[in-house]
């Protein structure tokens, strides 16, 4: 069994208040909730077997239900007709083994669990035993005042790592905890009095279920036909589940042989290949949402139904292809009988036109018209319905999201004069799922969802995929916003920009101003004209580091290049001084040189990266200056120069010790470290601006030390 335990309710009578149990319950579920525990420790067990039914036509499927400690009455309201999944038990409760033998193989048995030694008897246990266990309590909490000492993030993470099956967070856990909890191992987040307790418990559920999914790719199945051409079915769920930033599955109900033109051909594999494959795929992975498309005959469809009864994600959205484009009925009356008990599984339904007639058992006239009949279908299912007219004539193509009550929200946009609507509905309705999945309202889903089918309309003519109806353009946005090129990692941006300027590390060791200060032969009056030159510099680099302290993104990155402006001043410029000006220290007559074309140069193209604001573009042109000095610095120190570089009475002793010093070492790694970790996460213009930056500075560099 792989239960999604993410999003748990522990119900509390008191907490629910007026509004009660199985509507708080209710509401929380039509939020995201997947599992619901009643817990009401004083009711007798009269009370929670109704309690119990009550929730099972509540909860329909959508998510699972379990009752703490009651076996006697699982087995009771399941003997009247409940789906009641399972039972969560405490320490001092029915052993779970004697749980297990009363409910069976297939029933959900959770444990509570809060110390090594818990830990030691769940191994203890025949595999298969316990499902998971509950850990807690996180924080303090009221509803439970004999709780253990509290846990923390840390202390549930370890207890979770020695874990052998998943371990569910519980007790006092606030919103701001979830993203930590799910990041030390939780299997999934319980919580009470945050959705019972809540003003609105189904925005509660949903706040918890978008923090818990915020930080992963929602996992999306598509169980639909497969087209060979691309543009429809199985194809294209997975393009556009992907383009809405999820993660792909498939479940293949049927081939078919088609193309742009039309299909040729169908082959339905056995029901039975059908199962197997939903079944391997829910006993390993927890699926977010199920998008169902192309169901061939009326035994697929129940083999869907079956499934989605007994492991019903959060999210199910159909798309009953029941009509062909030019007309035809796809399904017998069977199939499509049994395709409308199937839209009671489903959250929202996703007909088009002549689709919404069958399911509405009558013909459709006008816009206003099809209004009515999703309504009723709407009410007669309890699906949300999401009603089409692109197949209606005239300039608009309006959609809209209705429920029993009447249209929950209406869009109506310019209709698209394109030839490239292939997989239309298929790519809708995955889309729709994906961003439902993903924590998204439904309306504000469906709009989302319109806007990219938009987008991708507009630019399928530009595939130019055969010579009928072509495929939409599913990617075609995000191509033009992100590109293609893939962005390279940290370290490989610092291997690449080290290796662009390997001929300007070879010049600059060959420069005869190198090799006469690595042995002390340099001319001293030919230093002093390159230290009053490199004091002009650094008088005006430093003002440099400091916009770019101003423009930096993190404290961490504001602090260090800030430091990095004073030490210009404090430290360097002091040496300098100690050379030029040595009565004075630094001094108006430390910077009396008139600059040269060299320096002119090198300052403007850095007061040129400052000027232009781009923060990244800006640390990419001062780099050099750490890193080719911290180069040179450590290469001279451990003798690649010759041996009189290291010697202490070397004339240029103290400058050769500057740039050897591992205080500046460290801070060129951290410059390192903070230039090509912008470079890994800017886009290609940006990075490509950043480099041609950086190699320009490097020049710069060289014409420095050539300085005569």
């Amino acid at each position: 069994m792989n239960p999604d335990l993410s999003t748990y309710l522990v119900t509390d009578a008191h907490l629910c208040g007026d509004r009660g149990v199985v509507e708080t319950v209710r509401d929380a579920v039509a939020g995201g909730v997947t599992v619901v525990q009643l817990r009401d420790k004083d009711a007798p067990d009269a009370s929670i077997i109704e309690q119990l039914i009550a929730l099972s036509e509540a909860i329909a499927g959508r998510a699972l239900l379990v009752v703490d400690d009651r076996v006697d009455a699982v087995v009771e309201a399941r003997r009247r007709g409940a789906r009641v999944d399972g039972v969560h038990v405490g320490q001092s409760d029915i052993h779970v083994a004697d749980a297990r033998r009363l409910l069976g193989p297939d029933a959900l048995i959770g444990l509570t669990a809060n110390t090594d030694a818990h830990l030691d008897a769940v191994r203890a246990l025949p595999a298969g035993t316990v499902d998971y266990i509950g850990v807690g309590v996180i924080r303090p909490t009221a509803t439970k005042p004999d709780h253990p000492p509290a846990l923390g993030v840390d202390g549930f993470r370890a207890l979770a790592a020695g874990s052998p099956v998943p371990a569910v967070a519980i007790g006092g856990i606030g919103i701001d905890d979830i993203a930590p909890l799910r990041e030390a191992g939780a299997a999934g987040v319980a919580v009470v009095s945050a959705i019972c307790a809540a003003d609105d418990a189904r925005h509660a559920a949903q706040e918890i279920r978008r923090r818990w999914t915020g930080r992963t790719a929602p996992r999306v199945l598509s169980i639909a036909g497969s087209d060979p051409s691309g543009g429809a079915g199985i194809q294209a769920d997975l393009k556009s589940i992907a383009a809405h930033g999820g993660y792909g599955m498939a479940a293949i109900t049927a081939l078919t042989a088609q193309n742009t033109q039309g299909v040729r051909g169908v082959h339905v594999p056995p029901a039975e290949f059908l199962r197997d494959q939903l079944s391997a795929l829910s006993d390993d992975i927890r699926i977010d949402a199920v998008k169902i498309g192309m169901l061939a005959d009326a035994e697929i469809v129940e083999t869907v139904a079956e499934w989605l009864a007994a492991h019903r994600p959060a999210t199910v959205v159909l798309d009953p292809v029941m009509v062909s484009t030019s007309g035809d009925r796809l399904l017998d009356a069977r199939a499509e009988s049994a395709l409308r008990d199937l839209a009671a599984l489903a959250d929202v339904v996703t007909p088009n036109l002549a689709e919404l007639a069958v399911l509405a058992g009558r013909s459709i006239e006008g816009w206003d018209d099809a209004l009515c009949a999703a309504q009723r279908v709407s009410a007669e299912t309890g699906a949300l319905v999401l009603a089409k007219g692109g197949h209606l004539g005239g300039p608009s193509a309006p959609d809209a999201l209705v429920g029993e009550d009447g249209v929950i929200a209406a869009f109506d946009d310019a209709r698209i004069e394109t030839g490239s609507t292939h997989g239309t509905g298929c790519s809708l309705s995955s889309a729709l799922a994906t961003l439902r999945a993903a924590g998204n309202e439904w309306p504000d889903a469906v709009r989302g969802a319109r806007a990219w089918l938009r987008e991708s309309l507009r630019a399928g003519d530009a595939l130019d995929v055969g010579r009928g109806h072509g495929p939409v353009n599913h990617f075609a946005g995000l191509w033009q916003r992100g590109g293609v090129t893939t962005r390279p990692t940290a370290h490989e941006v610092r291997d690449e920009w080290w290796h662009s300027i390997v001929d300007v590390r070879g010049a600059i060791d060959e420069l005869p101003f190198i090799r006469a200060l690595a042995d002390g032969s340099l001319d001293r009056e030919r230093f002093l004209r390159y230290l009053a030159q490199d004091a002009l510099y650094l008088r005006d680099y430093a003002r440099v580091l400091a916009e770019a302290a101003r423009l930096a993104p993190t404290p961490e990155e504001q602090a260090f290049w800030a430091e990095s402006a004073r030490g210009c001043i404090d430290g360097e410029l002091e040496l300098h001084a100690s050379w030029l000006t040595a009565e004075t220290g630094v001094t108006a007559g430390t910077f009396d040189a008139e600059p040269s074309a060299v320096t002119t140069a090198y300052l403007d193209h850095l007061r040129a990266t400052a000027f232009s604001g781009e923060y990244a573009v800006l640390i990419a042109a001062v780099l050099p200056c750490f890193w080719l000095y911290a180069d040179l610095g450590a290469r001279l120190h451990a003798g690649e120069f010759g041996t009189r570089a290291l010697d202490p009475q070397h004339p240029y002793a103290s400058w050769l010790a500057t740039y050897a010093d591992p205080g500046f070492a460290e801070a060129s790694e951290q410059a390192i470290g903070f230039v090509t970790s912008a470079a890994a996460t800017a886009d290609e213009r940006v990075r490509r601006r950043m480099q041609r930056a950086f190699i320009l500075a490097s020049e710069h560099e060289r014409a420095f030390f050539d300085l005569r």
